[in-house]
């Protein structure tokens, strides 16, 4: 899968004071369907939303190339593409030449420096610092770069202050552009986990000098900056402005036949980033987002379910024309998704691995009809299948069924399995305490959940809250059930079953806290060996195994549906990167009232 690098895969809104917009500026406004990030430092983002913020203020080594499908890797803060060695083993990396962070006072003279490899180090071993409870460890625990784990487990073993300056076997600083990181063994997926943006990189004195603030006051090297601490009000706003002294980026001239249909060719070459201002507005309910959006004062927008036959015809998903006279332009995007409700399996109901903790679970996943949320909740356009890895990806199973599924409905075999877990029509079994977000309609469909489990005797207590908060119970494996949606890092399927992998278990990606010492031993072989069926056939093991098991119930995948205002352009929907802003122009003429 690698050579030499082309990778290949595939509440009501705030009342909000808009910034005056000079005669100068293209100012983009566009939403995000939350309260807003939780974090502007990498290291302790987890959320897409982290991801969407992060992602304008900091760069990564490589990025998604942003036009081309299915999707490759590029440079981004590299000069080229690494070299690696014929074994897989050892990467050669040189840093683009005279790239600077932003221009900050934790530098001296409030001048922002030229990148340099100890900022890269640095940048990735702050994953292994306690400080940041190995939140984004799981992102380079199985990446096998020598020493790396011995660093973080001798560190913490220590009882002093963590140690950025001692001896890892894996970094080799050639000089202040030049690099090398040496692997145990072959890594299918590292290249891709370059690209993530918990790996961003940052300055070291921005770090020390902000402490904890440092969460609010990002210093990176992105085509995007805070100018201070008005630009960003928790649920309500997040204002970025141009860098300045942003690092040469033209738009790409890579695209395909249909980009150039879409105009998404002309801009070959415009310098980066385009617009000089993005105004983010934080959405926690999706109608003032959809009435924002058809008053043309957003750029785009997600449409919401509730809303779908609202532009387009139920029957043949075409936009209807009334849209379509407005100028309004439709992207229909699949997403390697995996919408799921999951348990806990350290608690003391619904946790653990014996014939009744699976019955009670199993007892759970077939009263639930998916096929009713799918119809009631997505227009009927999700796609339902079995195992967490969603189309698209190998090891997917063939027509999305699997024969080791308890997909249901099915309440005789349900009430079976819950009289054999110890609780006959749900008697003896206390309310699941299931967690989820405030957003859209989240609470409908809890209050769907709660209908259709009461069918067997489970009664069910909802907790809602921020998506922040959420993700805070979830981490600290406080939510005894809890449902949201994962979309892929990567398109492999390796980054999907690395989510019930023992050692990333929360707060790391390991939501569940699945534990499986079969599983994790596949999991590990799969990481070094190349795409093909012998790899595919042992991904398909480990779906069954988790789907035997029943941590979770699900699965759905959406087609994303965006509409496009007449007066943003350049726009091409992605939600396996986020970087994407910096090539996003506007056309004030076309806005209302123009």
């Amino acid at each position: 899968m690698i050579s030499r690098l082309a990778v290949l895969a595939v509440v009501g809104i705030c009342a909000l004071t808009t910034v005056p917009v000079s005669a100068a500026d293209k100012v983009l406004q566009i939403p995000m369907r939350v309260g807003g990030p939780n974090s502007l430092d990498p290291i302790r983002g987890s959320s897409v939303y982290d991801n969407r913020a992060c992602a304008q203020v900091y760069e990564t080594l490589l990025q998604h190339k942003y036009l081309v499908r299915p999707p490759e890797l590029e440079p981004l803060l590299l000069s080229k593409m690494p070299d690696i060695s014929e074994d897989g083993r050892t990467w050669t990396f040189e840093l683009k030449e005279g790239v600077r962070f932003h221009d900050d006072a934790c530098f001296p003279g409030g001048k922002g420096r030229v990148v340099q490899t100890d900022d890269v180090f640095y940048s990735l071993r702050r994953l292994a610092d306690p400080e940041y409870s190995y939140k984004n460890w799981w992102v380079l625990a199985n990446s096998g770069i020598k020493g790396f784990t011995q660093y973080k487990e001798s560190q913490a073993k220590t009882g002093k202050p963590f140690d950025y300056d001692a001896p890892i076997a894996g970094f080799r600083k050639i000089d202040d552009r030049r690099f090398e990181i040496h692997l145990e063994q072959r890594v299918v997926s590292f290249a891709w986990s370059l690209s993530m943006f918990q790996l961003s990189i940052v300055p070291r004195e921005a770090v020390e000098h902000y402490g904890d603030k440092f969460n609010r006051h990002p210093v990176g090297t992105g085509p995007f900056l805070l100018k201070d601490e008005s630009d960003w009000v928790s649920g309500s706003k997040l204002t970025f402005h141009k860098n300045p002294t942003y690092h040469p980026c033209t738009y790409p001239a890579e695209h395909t036949a249909e980009d150039k249909e879409n105009g998404f060719d002309a801009p070959a070459g415009t310098p980066l980033p385009i617009v000089d201002r993005i105004e983010f507005t934080m959405f926690v309910q999706d109608q003032p987002m959809w009435l924002k959006f058809q008053a043309g004062e957003i750029g785009y927008t997600q449409v919401p379910a509730e809303s779908f036959t609202d532009a387009y015809s139920k029957r043949s998903k075409r936009l209807k024309k009334s849209m379509r006279n407005k100028g309004i332009v439709s992207h229909a995007l699949p997403l390697l998704d995996f919408i799921f409700r999951g348990f806990n399996m350290t608690d003391e109901t619904f946790g653990g691995y014996t014939e009744k903790k699976i019955a009670l679970r199993k007892a759970i996943s077939l009263a639930i009809d998916l096929e009713e949320f799918n119809d009631s909740f997505y227009n009927s356009i999700n796609t339902i299948y079995d195992g967490p890895i969603p189309p698209g990806l190998g090891g997917h199973p063939a027509d999305g069924v699997s024969s080791v599924a308890s997909r249901g409905p099915d309440l005789d075999q349900a009430r079976a399995l819950l009289a054999k877990a110890g609780y006959p029509d749900g008697k003896g079994l206390a309310p699941i305490e299931y967690y989820t977000n405030t957003g859209g309609n989240s609470k409908e469909q809890s209050e769907l959940l709660r209908r259709q489990l009461g069918k067997i005797g489970v009664e069910v207590k909802v907790h809602q809250a921020e998506f922040a908060v959420l993700m805070d119970y979830i981490d600290n494996s406080k939510a005894q059930m809890f449902g949201f949606a994962w979309g892929s890092d990567y398109p492999d399927a390796e980054n999907n079953l690395a989510l019930f992998y023992g050692p990333n278990k929360s707060p790391g990606s390991n939501h569940f806290n699945y534990q499986r010492d079969e599983y994790d031993r596949m999991y590990e072989k799969i990481l070094s060996m190349p795409s093909g069926p012998a790899r595919t056939a042992i991904m398909a093991k480990m779906r069954d195994m988790v789907l035997q098991d029943v941590p979770y119930i699900g699965s759905m995948a959406r087609i994303r549906f965006y509409l496009v205002n007449p007066w943003m352009k350049n726009f091409k929907p992605s939600e396996l990167f986020y970087n994407w802003l910096k090539y996003v122009d506007v056309d004030d003429s076309k806005r209302p009232g123009a």
